[in-house]
């Protein structure tokens, strides 16, 4: 059983939980904008978001007793790496299924431009 939260850290509990939230989307954000725009300087900023990330959580699970538990420490492991790996591989699915759009692209404009000048009769 998890101890609950002492009220003396309450507002460490708060206070880190808001911060894994604001971090978790700065990672992403800067993370996504750094790949969309072909900004690489921005990605040391992407991971310097994550580690503060990581250490919002280390502190909100130890204020929250998470690290007494043997389960919430590994579900607190994974959540870490997982999204430490997730923006990556999301990015690697959206390049991967966008990159089929791409090649089909010339072909349909060219199959329509088939079918403007067929129904003109030229």
């Amino acid at each position: 059983m998890i101890e609950p939260v002492a009220l003396q850290d309450f507002f460490i509990t708060f206070f880190s939980a808001a911060m894994v939230i604001l971090m978790g989307g700065l990672y992403a954000l800067l993370f996504a904008y750094a790949r969309v725009k072909s900004r690489p300087r921005l990605i040391p900023l992407a991971y310097l978001a994550y580690l503060g990330l990581f250490v919002s959580v280390l502190v909100l699970a130890f204020a929250a007793n998470l690290f007494n538990n043997s389960f919430w420490t590994v579900i607190v492991l994974l959540m870490l790496i997982g999204y430490l790996i997730a923006p990556h591989a999301i990015w690697h699915l959206c390049v991967g299924t966008h990159q089929d759009e791409e090649t089909d692209v010339p072909e349909t404009i060219e199959a329509f431009s088939t079918v403007v000048v067929k129904s003109r009769g030229v």
